[in-house]
C-alpha cells in the first residue's frame, strides 16, 4: 500500500507560480509512475502531467511549457512546478501513483490540494 500526501496549494494571482509536492510512503517509490491530475468544479478529473520510472515526462497540452513535473527518488517525492498560472488552472490537484503498466498492480491517490488562481 502506498500513501500519498500533497502540499503546496493555495491562492495566487494570474501570472504567478506555485510548486506542489507529493510525498509517498513505503520503499517502492522508484518503481512507481507518478502523475498529477486536477479536477475543476463540474468537470472530469484530467491528467496534468506524468513522470515515468525512466524520468520521461508527458504533459497536457494546456500546461505544456508552463508546468514542470519532476521526481526525487531519494526523498520519495514528486513535484509540480506551475508557472504563468491562469484562472483556468483553478482546480483541486491530486497526486497519483501507479505500480505496473496502467497501474495493474496498484493505483493510488492523494487527498488533493486546492489551487486557486485569481484574475
Amino acid at each position: 500500500q502506498v500513501q500519498l500526501g500533497e502540499s503546496g496549494g493555495g491562492l495566487v494571482q494570474a501570472g504567478g507560480s506555485l510548486n506542489l509536492s507529493c510525498a509517498a510512503s513505503g520503499s517502492i517509490f522508484s518503481s512507481l509512475t507518478m502523475g498529477w491530475y486536477r479536477q475543476a468544479p463540474g468537470k472530469q478529473r484530467e491528467l496534468v502531467a506524468a513522470i515515468a520510472i525512466s524520468g520521461s515526462t508527458n504533459y497536457a497540452d494546456s500546461v505544456e511549457g508552463r508546468f514542470t513535473i519532476s521526481r526525487d527518488n531519494a526523498k520519495n517525492t514528486v513535484y509540480l512546478q506551475m508557472n504563468s498560472l491562469k484562472p483556468e488552472d483553478t482546480a483541486v490537484y491530486y497526486c497519483n501513483a501507479k505500480l505496473g503498466t496502467m497501474g495493474r498492480y496498484g493505483n493510488y491517490w492523494g487527498q488533493g490540494t486546492q489551487v486557486t488562481v485569481s484574475s
